[in-house]
C-alpha cells in the first residue's frame, strides 16, 4: 500500500474543505478542519474513515441535502478530485444506509457512478453491496453499457470477490455466479482498462470456485474477439500456476512428451538481499509442437520450520518437435515489506504445464552470514 501522506494528507483536507465551503457557504465544517492535524499517526484507510466521519458530522440533515452538497462541490470545484473522493464516496454510502429507504440507496449508487471518474468509487460501493446485494446488482449491471469506461470498470472492479484494500461482500463470496452478468457484458469491452478488471475479477472467482471460472472462460472463448484469449489467460493465471487441468487445456497447454532438466543452481548458498541464479532446459521428445507454460516454484522456509511454495512465472512458448529450450533465471531475495525471509534450507523446482520436477535445495543465509 502506498504511503498515506502521499495520498490522503493535510492538503487533501484543505482541498475538500475549500470545495465544500464553496458549495455550502453556511457550513462551518469544524470536524473536517480539525482532521487536518489529526491524520499524522493514521494509516491510509484510517485517514479516509476519519474524514468520512467528519463529513457526516459537519453536514447533518437528510441524505438528499448531503447529496446536493456533494454534487455542488463536484460541479463547482476543479480540485474536487483525486484521493479526497474516497472518504466522500464512503460518506455518501454511509449516509444512504443510515437513512434507509430505496430512494437514498438508489441515488447513492448513481452518485458513486457520477464520482468514479474523479477517483474510483469501488471501495464505497462495497457498503451498498453489503446492504442490499440484489438491488445493488440490479443497478450495477446497466453500468456495463455506460459511455464512460470508468463507470464500466466500476461495475467489474467494485463487485470483485477479493478486491484489494476493500471489505469483503459475503453475498458475493457465497454465490460467485452473482456477478457473472457483469463480466459477461464486459469481457469484450473496447477498453483495456475495463478488460483488465474483468480478468482480475475472474481470477478472484477462480480462487473460490475454479470450475466456475474455467466454465465461464470456456464460454467466452466460444464467442471471442481479438482480446478474449488475453483476458482469459490473465483471468486464469492462478489456476495455471496451480496446474489446474481445465485451465491448462483451455489455454492450449496440453500434456506433451518432454525431457526436463534442472533447475541447476549456480550456487548452493545465497544471502538475503542477493539473487539465486539457475538454468534448465526443456526438450520436446514428441512428434507435435508443444505449447508450454514454464514456471518455477520457490519453497520458502517459514518461521515454524516448514516450507511453503510460491510459483513465479518464467515464460510461455511453443517448442517444436526435437527442439530444446534453454532457460535461465536470477531470482531476487531482496527484502520486501510483503515477505519475511528466514535463513535456512530452501528449495526451487521447475513447473512445466503444471507438472513440477527437478527439486534443488539451497541455503539462504543472513547478510554477512
Amino acid at each position: 500500500m502506498p504511503f498515506a501522506d502521499e495520498l490522503i494528507g493535510a492538503q487533501t483536507v484543505r482541498a475538500l474543505t475549500a470545495a465544500l465551503s464553496t458549495a455550502s457557504p453556511r457550513a462551518r465544517l469544524p470536524r473536517l478542519r480539525a482532521a487536518e492535524t489529526a491524520l499524522t499517526p493514521l494509516a491510509l484507510r484510517e485517514r479516509s474513515d476519519l474524514i468520512r466521519d467528519a463529513l457526516l458530522a459537519d453536514l447533518p440533515g437528510d441524505y438528499a441535502s448531503f447529496a446536493r452538497t456533494v454534487r455542488a462541490a463536484a460541479a463547482g470545484a476543479p480540485s474536487f478530485t483525486g484521493w479526497l473522493i474516497w472518504p466522500v464516496t464512503s460518506a455518501v454510502a454511509a449516509k444512504a444506509i443510515g437513512e434507509g429507504g430505496v430512494e437514498a440507496f438508489d441515488d447513492a449508487l448513481a452518485l458513486l457512478a457520477e464520482l468514479t471518474p474523479r477517483l474510483t468509487s469501488e471501495f464505497a460501493l462495497r457498503a451498498l453491496l453489503n446492504q442490499d446485494l440484489g438491488r445493488a446488482l440490479d443497478a450495477i449491471v446497466p453500468w456495463t453499457r455506460s459511455e464512460s469506461a470508468d463507470v464500466r470498470r466500476l461495475a467489474s472492479e467494485g463487485t470483485r470477490p477479493l478486491l484489494p484494500w476493500a471489505v469483503r461482500v459475503p453475498g458475493v463470496l457465497a454465490e460467485p455466479k452473482a456477478t457473472l452478468p457483469v463480466l459477461d457484458a464486459l469481457y469484450r469491452d473496447e477498453s483495456e482498462y475495463v478488460r483488465r478488471s474483468v480478468a482480475n475479477h475472474l481470477n478472484d472467482i477462480s480462487r473460490r470456485d475454479p470450475e466456475l471460472a474455467v466454465a465461464t472462460a470456456s464460454e467466452w472463448m466460444a464467442a471471442p474477439d481479438d482480446n478474449t484469449e488475453r483476458v482469459v489467460r490473465h483471468g486464469l493465471r492462478t489456476l495455471v500456476k496451480q496446474g489446474h487441468p481445465g485451465a491448462l487445456a483451455l489455454l492450449g497447454f496440453t500434456s506433451a512428451h518432454l525431457d526436463v532438466t534442472g533447475p541447476l543452481l549456480t550456487s548452493g548458498t545465497v544471502a538475503i538481499g542477493e539473487t539465486l541464479s539457475f538454468t534448465g532446459s526443456v526438450r520436446n521428445l514428441g512428434q507435435e509442437p508443444a505449447r508450454l507454460v514454464i514456471d518455477y516454484v520457490v519453497h520458502h522456509l517459514k518461521a515454524n520450520g516448514t516450507l511453503t511454495g510460491k510459483t513465479f512465472k518464467l515464460t510461455t512458448r511453443t517448442v517444436e518437435p526435437g527442439e530444446t529450450y534453454e532457460l535461465s533465471r536470477a531470482h531476487s531475495f531482496r527484502v520486501l515489506t510483503t515477505r519475511r525471509y528466514h535463513p535456512g534450507q530452501h528449495a526451487v523446482e521447475l513447473q512445466v504445464n503444471g507438472v513440477r520436477s527437478g527439486r534443488a535445495e539451497f541455503t539462504l543465509i543472513a547478510v554477512g552470514g
